[in-house]
Formats: C-alpha cells, structure tokens, sequence
C-alpha cells in the first residue's frame, strides 16, 4: 500500500467484541501490517487498540515503547477507529445511569412504544429493559393548531412550518425540585423528549439550560439529535445517546490520554453507523451501534464495486454469533430507523440486516429437525472444539467437514492456552447426536438407511445456510431487485467457508472476497470520509412554492455543514454535499427520503419519488398529494484514503502448500491448499481447493474456479447452477425438512412483504393488520407468516368453502374474494383473496392474503359498530366472487358489490356500502399482488425440487408440526401426573353480558391428542360477539403453537392430533344471520384465556382489544389499545402490551395528533391494576382523548363487568372502564359497548383491564 507521507504510521482498527483487528500503513513498505488481538485480556493489556499500536510501532520503529508510558504522536499521521463499545453496552444494559424528562401525561410513552410485542408466542411478553431509572414529567404542553383554528395573536410557526400554540408554558420551578431529587440519587445524565419538540423545541432547550446550570453531565436532546415527527422513536433516540454517549466519551478520553500530548497531537476519526467518520468531540453515542458493521460495508462497497464486478453487491459478513447483510450498488443503501438490542434508533444508519446465525449457533435435532440457532454457544464456552465443555455448533460441523482445518487454526485452547482444536471431542458429540437421529429415523422408517456423522455435519451446514439465504432473498427482492443478479461480498471470519454454498443456493454467478476479508471492517476504516448531517422538519404539500422554501431551507444547511467540515481542516474543494427531501404520499406513513439528482430536473424530487416508489412498491397511487416532511444535507470530507497496489501478471503455476481432505455432497475429495500471500494477479484455481487468507479459510467447491485479481482479491465463479436434484420425496429427509421448512415460511413472509409494501391503507401497512398464507391442494395449511394471531390458520376453512362452492370451476389467472363468516371469514373487514396455484392445468396449491379494511360499510363509519344486532349492519358481505377472472380484474363487479347498501331482510332499511372505496381497491389489487409473489416462489421450489417432492414436503412439515404437538401434549399430561389415560380438565369463563364459554379439555397421554369440547357454551348472542368457528380454531393454534415454546412451523399440523367440538347455535358457531365483528376481537381473547387457564399454563391477560373508532363524513379512524398481560409460574406479566390474538401498533402521539383533530392528554400505564399474586399480573392501560371538532365515537371493548382471573391464587386483574367527560365537566361511564356523538372539547378516557396474578401472594 502507499502512503502520500511515508514517514508517517495509519491505523485502522476495528474494536470488536471478541477480536481487535488493526491494519496499519506502514512507512516505506508497500504492503499493509495486519494484527489481531483479544479485545479484553486484562492479564497482558489494558486496552487492545493502544497496544497494538504500541506493538506495531515498537516492531518498525525499533524504539522500545513501555506499556507505562505514553504513545509517541510525532510518527502518526492518523488513527481511525470502529468501536463496539456503544453496542456492547446496549446489549448487556452497562451504560450511564439516567432519567427521561417528558411532557406530563406521557412518562410511560417509551415502555409502551407502538404496543407489539416482540415474539407473538412467547407467554412471558418477554420485552428489553428501560435505559433509563427515574422519569420526570415536565409541565408543558404544545399544540399543532387546525386549519380552522388559526388565530396570529396566539400561534407561533414551528421550524417545520407548521403553526403551534404553547398551550402551557414551561414550569421552571416546578421542574427544579425534580432535577434536584434525581442528582440526590446519583442521576447526572439526562434523555428530553417533549411532545412536538420537533417543531417547537424550545422547551427542551429551556430544560437543558436548567439542568446544566443545575450540574448534570450529559443531556441528549430528541429535537436536536432527530428533528423528526414521531415522539417514541424520537424520544428512545435520546435515550441511547444518553445512555451510551457518557460511556463513549469516557473511553475515549481514556484513548487519547494514552498519547503524548493527548487529543491535540493525535488524529483521531471514529466510524460512525452511517459509514462517515467523525472526529472525538463531535462522536455520539445514538450514532455508534453499527460502527464496527459499518466500516465492513464501506470496505467491501469502495474495494469491489466497479473494480472487481459491475454488479451490485451483496454483503455477506459472517461472524461468531451473527451475520450482518447488507447491498450495495454505487451509493450507500440506509435507513432512518433501525431497532438495535431491542431499541428503536431515529438516525441515518447504513441498511445492515442482523440474523441469528453464526459460527457460534447452537445445533440441535428438535421433533425430527435439524435446527440451527438461534441460540448460540458464545466464546465461552463456544463450540464443542473450544475445550471448554461447550455445545455444538457450526463451527463444529465445519471442522467435521475439514472446512476449519486445525493446523492453520490458532493453537489457544485448553487449560493453558496453548492446545489446538478438539476434533476427537466434537466427533464424540456427534457420534452421540448420530445416535439420537438416526434412532429417530429407524422409528419412522425401520428400513432407512443410518447418516453417518458427515451427512449430519453437512445437513446443518445446508440448514445454516438456507437460514443466512433467507434475509438476503427479502433484503433485495423487498426492494424490487432480483437477488441473482447480484454477486456475492464475503467477508468476516466464518463467511468465505460458506460462500459458495450461499451463491449457489441464491442463484448467483459470482463471489467476491477481499484480500482483508477477515479484517475488512478494520480495513473499511481507511477508506470512509468524514460527513457531517443536519436536518430540519419541514410539513408541506409538495408543489413550486414549498420546492423553493425548501431549497432555501437546503441552501442554509448547506453553509452549515460546509462550516463544520471547514473547522475540521477541509477546503472547499474537498467538500461535497448531497440533498435530500423525505417525502411521503398523503395519507401514509411510508416516508422515502429522496436524493437530489442532477443533471437538468436536480429539483424534480417528485419524480424520483415516483421512480423509488413504483420500484419497491410496484404501483402509483393516482390523485394522490405528496407531502414534504423533512430536509437534509449531507456534508462529505473526502480524505486521502488508502490506495491499493495493484499486482503484476504471473505466468508461472501458483505453489500448492499441501492438501487436505473435504467432504462435499456425501463423499470426501482431496482439496489442495494454497496461500493468498503466494498466489499472484491471474492465478486459476479450479474447485476443490482451499485458500488460505490470514485467519480466514476460503473454500471453493467443486465445479467452482477461483481467480487471483490484479488487486489481489479472489474472484470465485460458481459455474453449477441452483441444485435441481430431484430428492426422494416419499422417505422424509431430516435436513431436507428444515430446509422446507425454512422455504414455506420464507415463501409466506416474503408475500407478507409483499403486502405491505403495496398496501395503501394504514392499518395493513402501519398497523400490520394482515397475514399471508401457503396451502395445499386441499386447503390444509402449510405455512402461515405470523403476524395477527386472531387470523393464524383461520383461512384454511375459507379455503375449503371455497373448493366446494366452486367445484370445477377455477380457472389458472382466477383470484377469488371473500369475507362472509359462514364462508370461513373471521369478521367483515377482514378480507380474504384467495388463488389457485396451478401446474399442467391441476390446482396443487394455493395462497391467500388477509387483511383488515379500514371500510367495508356498515351503520358506523370504521365497520366496527359496537352496537350492530345482525350482520347487514356491520358492512358488505361477500361468499364467493371472483376478483379476477382469467386474469382480467373485476373492477365494476367488485366496486358494485363493495358499494351495494347493506339490506335487512325482513325490512326495508338500508345500511350504507363502503366509504371508501378507493383504498379498498388499492388494498385488494395489494394482496391479489400479494399472491402472486407467492405463487412465483412457488413454481421457482417445483422447479427445482420437482412438484412430488415439494407436495411429498408440504405434507412432511405438516407431519413434524404434529409430532411436536403430539409431545408438547404429552408432557402436559405427565406434568399433572397422566403419564397413562386420559387428562379432563374443565373451565369456563364469562363475557361480559353473562354468556358462557366453557370448555372441556381431554388429553390422551400415551397417543398425545387433545379433544377441546365446547358443549354448554352459551347460545347465539342477540348482539356482535358471536365467533365463527374460524376464530375458535385461531386460538386453539395459537395457544398451542405457544405451549410448544419452540419454532415449529405453523400449519394444519398442529391441529392434527386435536378435535375440536363447537355445538351448533351456539356464540362460537353462529348462524349465517348473526353479528360477529366482536366475536374476532373480544370473544377470540376469551377463548384463549380460557384454553390457557385449562392448561394451567398462566393467567388471564386482559381478554380484550378495547376497539376504538371515531369519524366523521370526512375521516374515520381505528386502533385498538393494549393492556396486562397474565402473570404465569415463572414470571409476572406484562404491563401496557397487546396481548395473544392482537398484536397491531399504535399510532405514534404526535402524527395522531397532526392527522387528527385530537389532542391526547395521557398515554401510560394503568398502575396496581394488575392482579396481585406471587406472580403479579401486568398493568392495563389509560389512554385520554380530547376531541377538536364533533366527531361519533364509538367502543367495542369487554372485561368491564368480568374482571380477568387469576390462577392458582393470584388475585383477578383490575376490570376496565370507559368514560365520556362532556364540556360541562360531567364524567359519564359509556359501559363497554357504545357509540356516541361527542363535542368538541369533550375527553374520553378509556382504562384497560389489567392482567391476572399467579399464585398466592408472598
């Protein structure tokens, strides 16, 4: 490498968790220094980048270095560095102690955040911890003013043009005392998020002002960090950078305290998660989590692309216990928020994609699958080979393969540190796991032939990486690209081993590997710039005035940025900027943030807008205003980056350093080794070889050529296509059913992408209010993408139907609509499509799409009417039509349907059809899009496997859930001492009007099968509650799907050792007549409430989902609000979450507010209405609204008669309560179900129930 001033070192480093990897220029050498080190070895260095800079420079300069004194500066020219320090303290919950100051009413606003729950089976509502210990609430209030209420005299325009009130003004010394009692408790850094600081932020100044001059460290700002719209993500901005940016600044005070003369005689940059450097002081703690990650993506991105390949890349960073993903294809790919350690994070990061898959990922063999991750073993004890009593993982099946090879392994094991790789160790546990296995497969097949330990090596080798495949296929066909076109950038420690394998696998042509693969991150560092960002909100309608206002607004950021770089010593020519303007659609919350292009139209933002938007959603929205939400500039320091030296042609035949065996595809091949370091520009190595490149091993596979490039990269082209070996589909194969497994759920989320992207309306694409699916030929389901429970396996009875009603009748190109309850649907907006899939003229599968319009009619706007008695009053509903017909769609026959008032048969009265007929269509034409994304995954597996094959493992992972039900069954039934016969436990519970569910469970021990028997449950109900069987069957799944407690797929499985016996007339199988829109989301939370009860597995949560609408002609809108969770026999439940059948989001404070004429005063936690017991139950929710203009409301809620129980002895949860506070101050109870016309000025106050207690109280 050269270097502009030789006499100067530059360091590049990239402190990992595990490993420090340094690349150093060094002065008058050509080629780089590479060093690695442990990041923590207390015993020999205090920190690992001070001592290997101070080793390098001891070795080259030959001046010897104490570890006691300071570093020398005068031989440095620069330091750049990457660091996890932010990230590990984030993970592990170790960073500065801190408080929350935010607006009163809203100290719960960041614990409750949108409401989801990160795993929808996991019982335990399992959620990250708060960053933050103490809360203050700040008496302040900003308003957004309405159109109709703009008054000069009283109004201030906000930085984003929109016009505020300061309702009430910033009490001072009311916050003091505050402030004072968190510096009493040892609290000196502080995280300030006030309600529409981002407009208006002067209130937080004032806070920050306060608390400086009151003797606090450290106080992160949300309007100044990220002056977006958005309060949660915001406001949890500010809480990393609170929490983290004290942690950074005090090690790298430490750092730069280890150089003579400190921070003024050393240059240090630091890699921030944008891929831009930055200098110490300006380094914050919210922009350091993907700063190692990062410093790879600028690697790969600035080396490969354009010199090694014209296509765009693929990243492929595989470590111990992840692999990160990323593409690139000429600029930086990012993104505006990211979730990091369970943490929301609004900031400009670069598109890195984390999965749970690594070196380090466990392997276990579970209900007849191989299963990989996502647990891993960790460093310690790590894998089996580590010596340490660890697990097995895919390091071990890598060593088992001879992938790994011990000889070019450091030798560290061991008591002293000094012993190779334990292969002995690892082929004993995989003896053992053999064992297991194939007892397993002799039970199913007595004459199947054993796998020796190879093939089970090799199989989780194939299942890791159809698992690593998966993220890569959403990540670029999500985005409108076709993965195959792309090549594949490799780098990280374990990813050139499994290279090859994950091409092929993708279809690709093409793998890139840099001669630095293993320490690229490290070596990324030297390539970056220093860039400095601002923004500004700025709310317009996007047209000539707001373009011009907004290039002013650019032309100011511009001078802002240009300055900052300028006092970092950058010239104006060095300075580059790029613009951008974060637009979105009106009426939408899917925001692009568009670059300024150039050439003639550089102002033409609006159709690059419509450029992207097309590409990734694949459709227009027609008549449509774009709205302007924010600008941004961009400022870029080009730096004297490292130049790579390029090598010189060699004629002669690279020098092999000895060979090894491999095994590949069930039989060993003699692989000769090579060096990196010994091969040349034009080496040829045909496959099987391995390349020996530092620490890192390359493998090329057979019927693989890899080739030395004059940058001394090595190109590998997979010359064998995607394997289209046709496998024997009768006979189950171990590995090959994880692989499906893996394939239908990839095919049923990537349809979910699909309809989210395209999707218009809010409560399919902000809300997730839908769920996708895969069935067979005869309806069974195969996979089922989890998004709303209340809908998981609901569609295969739709399915069914439809199969009956139209017999012969279905035609390739047809799509099919329905909604009807007694046709399978679960209530009237949710709407189901349905298409066939066919191959040679025979339907052999079909997918479907459900999702929840916003509108379908009905006597209340929002078709969720608390009060409706038969179903021609909640809305249009559709038994069977064809949507598209021989792929032509039916768009006056589904407009006419869709619009046709609702009649009641024995009267005249006619109840309007949908309001909005538009975004109907949108959504429709999104899930028929839907469908057909997943019929072309489809016929892309038939035509690789063969349609027996892929038909013989539809049912095969069909077959496996089973089992693993069958055994989850049989556990119960031994739990409670039935280890022979039968287990009957009976339970009921009430909704609300004093009807019954009640429920007699038996479970067969020996056979495991389950009979749930609802006979004496109450009869049709004369109002909305009623539950079709659809909904009935969702729970069952679903609460078994969670008592299995591990990931096994979700289809007609599960449901196969169960019967299911619902009594005709009854509330959970009405007739065709009756009312249901509560049956799907209240009675559904019952049901599962009393299964879960009936297997003792926790307590009652609130068993509702406190349905709100309100509207006018104009506007409707719909959410539904959280509340406890029941507590269970190892946890205390959850407070303020959706629970079971729900997991939709909740609308952000502010946009709720700016889109609606509202104004929310409280938004938190319903304290100690959770039930007590040894296991508490979690807190329900209060949610106050007022209303700015007249408006009908309307609420479908439950649990405010019948309190949620508790189980064996803990206390009942609190009930819950809606209440109408008029102008006249009177607070008037709205009971549980009501719709009503409220004033302006008036409030609701909705309390939600608490969840139940476990056990005796302590």
């Amino acid at each position: 490498m050269g270097s502009t001033k030789e006499e100067k070192f530059r360091f590049c480093i990239d402190r990992g968790g595990t490993f420090t990897d340094i690349y150093a220029e060094i002065p008058g050498q050509l080629d780089g220094y590479v060093m690695k080190l442990l990041s923590v070895d207390p015993s020999n260095y205090d920190d690992a980048p001070i001592e290997g800079i101070r080793r390098i420079l001891e070795e080259f300069t030959r001046e010897k270095v104490p570890r006691s004194s300071k570093i020398p500066t005068d031989k440095i020219e620069w330091i750049r560095m990457g660091t996890t320090v932010a990230t590990n303290a984030l993970l592990e919950r170790e960073g500065e102690r801190i408080a929350l100051c935010v607006t009163k009413g809203f100290r719960d606003l960041l614990q409750i955040g949108n409401q989801a729950r990160p795993n929808i089976f996991d019982l335990t509502v399992t959620k990250p911890s708060n960053l933050y210990e103490e809360v203050v609430e700040v008496d302040e209030r900003i308003e957004l003013v309405l159109d109709k209420e703009k008054d000069p005299s009283s109004s201030v325009e906000g930085i984003s043009g929109e016009l505020i009130r300061v309702a009430k003004p910033l009490n001072e010394e009311a916050l003091k005392p505050l402030l004072k009692g968190l510096l009493v408790k040892g609290i000196n850094c502080l995280a300030v998020v006030l309600m529409h600081s981002y407009t208006y932020p002067h209130h937080e100044l004032l806070v920050e002002k306060l608390a400086l001059s009151m003797g606090f460290r450290h106080v992160s700002l949300s309007s100044s960090l990220t002056p977006m719209i958005r309060a949660v993500p915001r406001g949890l901005t500010a809480s990393v950078d609170a929490y983290l940016t004290p942690v950074i600044k005090e090690y790298l005070s430490g750092f730069l305290s280890r150089f003579e003369g400190g921070s003024e005689k050393v240059n240090v940059l630091l890699m921030q998660s944008d891929g831009g450097l930055a200098p110490e002081q300006r380094f914050s703690g919210h922009k350091a989590v993907l700063s190692g990650p990062a410093g790879g993506v600028v690697g790969y991105s600035q080396t490969l692309f354009g010199l090694e390949t014209p296509k765009p890349l693929i990243g492929f960073d595989m470590g111990g216990t992840s692999t990160d993903v990323s593409r690139y294809s000429g600029s930086y790919e990012q993104v505006l928020e990211t979730q990091i350690a369970g943490v929301m994070i609004q900031a400009p990061q670069l598109d890195i994609n984390t999965v749970a898959a690594g070196g380090g990922s466990k392997l276990k063999f579970q209900f007849g699958s191989f299963r990989v991750g996502p647990d891993s073993v960790g460093a310690h004890p790590g894998p089996v080979c580590y010596r340490k009593g660890g697990e097995l993982a895919v390091t071990d099946a890598n060593l088992i393969l001879g992938t790994v090879i011990p000889d070019y392994f450091p030798s560290i094991f061991g008591p002293n540190e000094d012993q190779p790789l334990d292969i002995e160790a690892t082929r004993k546990a995989f003896e053992k796991l053999a064992s297991e296995i194939n007892s397993y497969r002799k039970s199913q097949d007595p004459s199947v032939k054993d796998m020796i330990v190879e093939e089970i090596a090799l199989g989780f080798i194939n299942v890791a990486n159809e698992t690593m495949c998966r993220p890569i296929r959403q990540l670029t066909e999500m985005k409108g690209h076709d993965t195959r076109t792309h090549a594949l950038a490799c780098f990280g420690g374990a990813g050139p081993q499994h290279a090859c394998a994950i091409a092929r696998s993708l279809g690709m042509s093409e793998v890139l590997i840099h001669r630095y693969c293993g320490i690229l991150s490290a070596y990324g560092m030297g390539l970056a710039d220093v860039v400095e960002e601002v923004q500004e909100p700025y709310s317009s309608v996007y047209d000539a005035d707001s373009v011009a206002e907004a290039s002013r607004r650019e032309g100011l950021l511009i001078e802002q940025v240009k300055q900052k770089l300028g006092e970092q010593g950058f010239s104006d020519e060095s300075i580059r900027t790029e613009s951008y303007l974060n637009l979105r659609y009106e009426g939408t919350d899917t925001a692009i943030m568009v670059k300024r292009s150039g050439g003639e139209n550089a102002d033409d933002y609006a159709a690059e807008f419509l450029r992207i938007f097309q590409q990734e959603y694949r459709f227009k929205l027609q008549n449509r205003k774009i709205l302007i939400c924010d600008v941004r500039v961009r400022g870029i320091g080009t730096t004297s980056i490292l130049k790579p030296r390029e090598l010189e042609l060699v004629l002669t035949n690279p020098v092999q350093e000895g060979s090894y065996k491999i095994y590949f595809d069930k039989e060993w091949y003699e692989a000769p080794l090579f060096k990196l370091e010994n091969l040349g520009y034009g080496h040829v190595l045909q496959g099987p070889a391995i390349i020996m490149n530092g620490n890192s091993t390359v493998i090329v596979e057979p019927k693989c050529k890899a080739v030395i490039s004059k940058d001394g990269n090595i190109k590998i082209e997979i010359n064998s296509p995607t394997s289209d070996a046709k496998i024997d589909g009768k006979v189950v194969d171990v590995v090959q059913l994880s692989i499906f497994n893996n394939r239908f759920m990839g095919i049923a989320e990537q349809m979910g992408q699909t309809l989210q992207r395209t999707s218009i309306s809010t409560n399919i694409k902000e809300r997730l209010d839908f769920s996708c699916a895969l069935f067979g030929r005869d309806g069974g389901l195969v996979a089922n993408a989890p998004h709303v429970p209340a809908q998981l396996g609901a569609m295969s009875s739709a399915i069914r139907w439809q199969l009956n009603y139209w017999g012969d009748n279905l035609n390739e190109g047809d799509v099919l609509v329905t909604n009807h309850p007694s046709a399978g649907g679960n209530h009237l907006p949710d709407i189901t499509v349905i298409t066939p899939v066919f191959d040679n003229n025979k339907i052999v599968f079909f997918v479907a799409s459900r999702g929840h319009h916003a509108e379908i009619g009905g006597i209340t706007p929002g078709s969720v009417p608390p009060l409706s008695k038969s179903i021609w009053e909640e809305g249009v509903a559709i038994k069977a039509f064809k949507l598209v017909e021989k792929s032509v769609f039916q768009e006056e026959g589904i407009v006419r349907l869709l619009q046709s008032p609702c009649l009641d048969e024995n009267s005249a009265k006619r109840v309007p059809g949908t309001r909005r007929i538009q975004d109907n269509l949108s959504d429709l034409r999104a899930q028929v899009a839907a469908n057909q994304r997943g019929i072309t995954l489809i016929k892309e597996l038939i035509n690789q496997y063969g349609l027996a094959t892929v038909q013989s493992y539809m049912t095969h992972v069909q077959n496996n859930a089973e089992e693993a039900v069958r055994q989850m069954l049989k556990q119960v039934a031994s739990r409670v001492g039935k280890e022979k016969g039968t287990y009957i436990i009976e339970e009921e519970d009430n909704m609300d009007d004093g009807s019954v569910i009640h429920l007699k469970l038996s479970i067969e021990s020996t056979k495991g099968e389950a009979i749930f028997d609802f006979e004496g449950t109450s009869s049709e109900v004369y109002g909305n509650w009623n539950a079709p069987e659809a909904v009935t069957a969702a729970a069952v799944i679903y609460c078994l799907r969670c008592l299995v407690n591990v990931d096994i797929p979700l289809n007609q499985g599960c449901l196969a050792p169960v019967k299911i016996f619902i009594p005709e007339g009854s509330f959970l199988s009405p007739s065709d007549k009756a009312a249901v829109v509560g049956g799907n989301v209240l009675t559904s939370q019952r049901v599962t409430d009393v299964i879960l009860t009936a297997f003792q597995a926790c307590a009652c949560s609130q068993g509702c989902m406190n349905n709100l609408t309100f509207g006018d002609d104009t506007f409707g809108y719909y959410e539904t609000i959280g509340g406890g969770c029941g507590a269970g026999p190892t946890w205390d439940g959850t407070s303020g979450v959706q629970c079971h059948m729900t997991n939709t989001r909740m609308t952000d404070p502010e946009v709720f507010e700016q889109r609606y004429p509202v104004i929310l005063h409280g938004f938190g936690i319903r304290e100690n209405s959770g039930g007590s017991g040894f296991h508490r139950g979690g807190d329900g929710i209060v949610r106050e609204i007022e209303f700015r203009r007249p408006v009908v409301v309307s609420i479908l809620s439950e649990r405010r008669v019948h309190a949620p129980r508790g189980l064996k002895g803990g206390k009942d949860g609190a009930r819950g309560a809606n209440y109408l506070i008029r102008k006249d101050k009177r607070k008037v109870y709205l009971g549980g179900k009501n719709t009503v016309e409220v004033d302006a000025g008036e409030i609701l106050q909705i309390f939600t129930p608490g969840g139940g207690g476990f056990g005796s109280p302590p």
